[in-house]
């Protein structure tokens, strides 16, 4: 195994440090659950016939308890795209659990909102929580005690970290997340944007944007530019939790199907009946979760992760933080350009090698811990190969060369020698800004401020014109305590218009951008939050006022106001807007007021466990 990168093996050492009494007592609380698990030779006869009562054929073999019987919680519903290709999955495993000796049931489902469709509206306001309830919806599935494993199907935005949250918490169990693959290419993404843009300044009507969307959009099977649902799956590729490079093969093609099938023998075999026991507790350590963040920076994936991956690892007791961030992108290279960091889509990605590229090329540079335990496979050179079907049987082969070097290239020729994200820090707070995308001459935009507090505030200011010049255009109150902290995609257009027409442009926000966002400089998940928290205190965000000079600067790293500091000292923050109702949005009053700070994951769950 190559020698590790230095800066990879200084930051892993930093998260094992920072999170050794943490990951401690979580390594305590899986030997107890394994020793203690109320597991189903404990159960009672009526508690076991109340388990069986639903099924048939798999009775016997489930009274006998000699098989695994793996729960599978499914994110399934019609309205996502990519979790529509789940309609068939629950009946299928069973079949092949049986295959093997298994018994498979549907534990339980999860919500899975689609952010495409709530996007600018009040719905949106609910996605980030969205993912604390997917989190308890998933322990609600496993607490019956009555699974030996369990099947986690989901793939998009919140639905990946809501249900790794939940199961870590069962982490004693042996699980592997199963995707469902990307959709078929539709129009290209650059032409999509095109149709948005002109859209916004009316040069497109709502039936041309309509027909160029489902273009885009039209058929089963995740989103293909590389948001946040494909980072996900790029993430549990790189952490070991998939079987070999299954993210992105198409939906409804035999390859899937085996794929899947092979995700159903693997967790059969990894009970802890003297069997391959690898529990996904123990899968998902510190070297993983560094694997996920260097993959994140290397493939140019989506700034929500800033916000998930600490999620994810503190459930599992281990601390990352943006700082571990900043330095990783100091020392990764940017090895894939896939829209918006490029023109390509992820089917394109992976006909240009996809992940079995990466991974190989990362391990061939020290930027990958190799030696992680992971759930699909032996170990992570497993990864390093495509999967391949030769006479109907699984085989993997590797990847050979890119395939197109404006898609996929080696660490040591890279599109940019570092990760493409950066840290900045100043008198307004803390912020992520991702720059990938960006061009070089605009990681540095100073200009005066326009300040809001929704974006709908911004698209009329710019229907009115108003934004026709050099500016920052600020929109706080937008943070998790605030409103849930929706993405804030709908300002992409307009300011890509703005920029297009030769002005300097930035976006600074307490709230998200969606992991499409791509050409204009946005300091986001600006920290701490406009609105104040228990202590009492809020974020400076909320001094800044019309025309105050504010500086950008991904080179040098950070955030400013421009103003005098007695000045800013003595101001009084401004106003909060009042809390919106509607839409179901009160009903999540509880985890706006003890959300954590975007940097810690902007979790509600996670605070209030005390994790």
């Amino acid at each position: 195994m190559p020698q590790l990168n230095a800066i990879v093996s200084a930051v892993t050492d930093r998260v094992i440090a920072r999170s050794r009494d943490s990951r401690a007592r979580y390594l305590d609380l899986l030997l107890r659950e394994r020793d203690q698990w109320i597991g189903r030779p404990a159960l009672g006869c009526a508690n076991l016939a109340h388990a069986y009562a639903g099924t048939e054929e798999d009775r016997p073999a489930m009274r006998t308890g000699e098989g695994m019987n793996i729960g599978i919680v499914t994110a399934y519903n019609d309205m996502l795209s990519a979790h529509a290709v789940y309609y068939r999955y629950p009946e299928q495993m069973k079949v092949w659990a049986r295959e093997v000796g298994a018994t498979a049931q549907v534990a339980g489902g999860v919500p899975a909102m689609c952010d495409g469709v709530t996007q600018g509206y009040a719905g949106m306001e609910l996605s980030l929580f969205s993912r604390d309830t997917i989190a308890l919806s998933t322990a609600i599935a496993l607490s019956h005690g009555t699974f030996e494993g369990a099947l986690l199907l989901g793939i998009c935005d919140k639905i990946v970290p809501g249900l790794l949250m939940g199961a870590l918490r069962f982490g004693h169990l042996p699980m592997l997340m199963v995707p469902g693959g990307p959709m078929p290419s539709g129009i290209s993404n650059k032409s999509k944007a095109e149709v948005r843009e002109r859209f916004a300044v009316g040069e497109a009507d709502r039936e041309e944007l309509l027909d160029s969307e489902i273009a885009a959009y039209h058929t089963r099977g995740t989103c293909t530019f590389f948001g946040t649902a494909n980072t996900n799956q790029m993430m549990m590729e790189v952490m070991g939790l998939h079987i070999p490079n299954a993210a992105f093969v198409n939906p409804g093609t035999k390859l899937r199907q085996q794929l899947t099938r092979a995700a159903v023998h693997r967790v059969a075999g990894l009970g802890w009946r003297g069997e391959d026991y690898r529990p996904i507790g123990h899968c998902v350590d510190e070297r993983a979760i560094v694997n996920a963040a260097v993959g994140l920076l290397a493939t140019g994936g989506s700034t929500n992760h800033l916000l998930h991956l600490p999620a994810i690892a503190r459930a599992a007791g281990i601390v990352i933080d943006w700082e571990d961030m900043d330095r990783l992108s100091s020392a990764v290279p940017l090895i894939a350009r896939v829209y918006p960091n490029g023109a390509a889509d992820v089917n394109g990605f992976e006909a240009a090698g996809g992940m079995a590229f990466v991974i190989r090329e990362l391990l061939a540079s020290g930027h990958l811990h190799g030696d992680i335990l992971t759930a699909g496979g032996a170990s992570l050179p497993e990864w390093a190969g495509k999967p391949v079907l030769e006479d109907d049987r699984l085989a993997w082969r590797d990847p050979g060369p890119s395939g197109d070097d404006t898609i996929l290239r080696t660490p040591d020729q890279p599109f940019s020698a570092d990760g493409g994200m950066r840290i900045l820090a100043g008198n307004i707070g803390r912020a992520c800004i991702k720059v990938s995308a960006v061009e070089r001459d605009r990681w540095i935009v100073e200009a005066p401020a326009a300040v809001f507090c929704d974006q709908a505030e911004v698209l009329a200011a710019f229907q009115r014109g108003e934004l026709d010049r050099d500016v920052v255009v600020v929109v706080r109150f937008q943070g998790p305590r605030a409103n849930g902290m929706p993405e804030l995609h709908k300002l992409t257009p307009p300011l890509g218009v703005l920029q297009n027409r030769g002005y300097r442009v930035a976006l600074v926000t307490d709230g998200r951008m969606s992991g499409a966002s791509g050409k204009v400089p946005a300091a986001i998940h600006v920290s701490p939050e406009a609105l104040p928290g228990l202590n009492g205190a809020g974020g400076p965000i909320a001094l800044i006022r019309d025309g105050d000079i504010i500086r950008v600067d991904a080179v040098a790293g950070t955030l400013d106001a421009l103003v005098d500091p007695a000045e800013w000292a003595a101001r009084i923050p401004a106003e909060a807007p009042p809390a919106a109702d509607g839409f179901g949005r009160e009903l999540f009053g509880m985890f706006r007021g003890i959300a954590d700070e975007a940097e810690k994951g902007a979790s509600a769950v996670l605070a209030g466990a005390g994790l």
